[in-house]
């Protein structure tokens, strides 16, 4: 007989649905993957290989991108872009490089391994084939047409030219034309406006010691020219040549 002394069943509240875990840290993330003893359950030789290939394969669709670009404006090189070019989804992307800067540094390092330039350890003896190897791998890039030039600028280009060959030619009245041009190109890199940044905006130097610098290489190489030590490589024997038989 049921009373109000009966014992009642218990009310057990409703099942609630299971609390969504927060999105783990990285940090976490491995911790968790990790058995008995903190060793990852996941972990083998085949699925470091497997990841180092996924890797390689995302560096190399970035890297391929880079050598179709008609500039060095990387705006296009973003994590969705080498993901489809890669066809892998863009959490693969991240799973390997945070962020794009992460990305193009990586990128970055591929091109300077294929141009065969190692920047740790450089040596001053060296530099010139450093160089060398740059200019002969940026040669394997496309070169973007350039817009046509204003007729002001192009007719100063051409006269500035004529000008630096017509001194290099005064100073060394023995070379050729074809070294005699060679020099002045050399002189004619100070001479523009991207050089005058270079010196200022990347290398910080106030106008004054930008330009006590390339005075110093102006005068240096004026001092080559005079002495007759050009850029040489003529196959019948050049000023280089002549002036390293003459100093033997």
């Amino acid at each position: 007989m049921d009373g109000p002394e009966a014992e009642r069943p218990s009310e057990q509240p409703a099942e609630q649905p299971a609390e969504q875990p927060a999105e783990q840290s990285a940090e976490q993330r491995a911790e968790g993957a990790r058995g008995a003893g903190g060793r990852r359950h996941y972990e083998s030789p085949l699925r470091r290989q497997q990841a180092a290939v996924t890797r390689d394969r995302i560096l190399a669709a970035a890297t391929e991108m880079v050598h179709g670009f008609p500039t060095w404006d990387w705006g296009a090189l973003t994590i969705r872009a080498v993901a489809r070019r890669a066809q892998v989804n863009e959490s693969t992307v991240y799973r390997y490089f945070s962020n794009e800067r992460r990305l193009r540094d990586a990128v970055m390092r591929r091109l300077e391994q294929e141009a065969g330039v190692d920047l740790e350890g450089l040596r001053l003896e060296e530099f010139g084939d450093v160089v060398g190897r740059m200019f002969a791998y940026l040669s394997s890039f496309p070169v973007a047409q350039p817009p046509p030039e204003d007729p002001t600028f192009a007719d100063i280009d051409e006269r500035r030219r004529r000008a630096l060959i017509a001194a290099v030619s005064d100073a060394a009245v023995d070379w050729p034309d074809e070294e005699a041009e060679l020099a002045a190109a050399m002189l004619d890199v100070f001479w523009n406006v991207p050089s005058y940044e270079r010196l200022t905006v990347t290398w910080k130097l106030d106008p004054e010691r930008a330009t006590r610098a390339v005075n110093w290489v102006i005068a240096t190489l004026g001092a080559a020219v005079r002495a007759g030590d050009g850029p040489g490589g003529e196959p019948d024997g050049g000023p280089a040549e002549a002036s390293s038989a003459g100093s033997g």
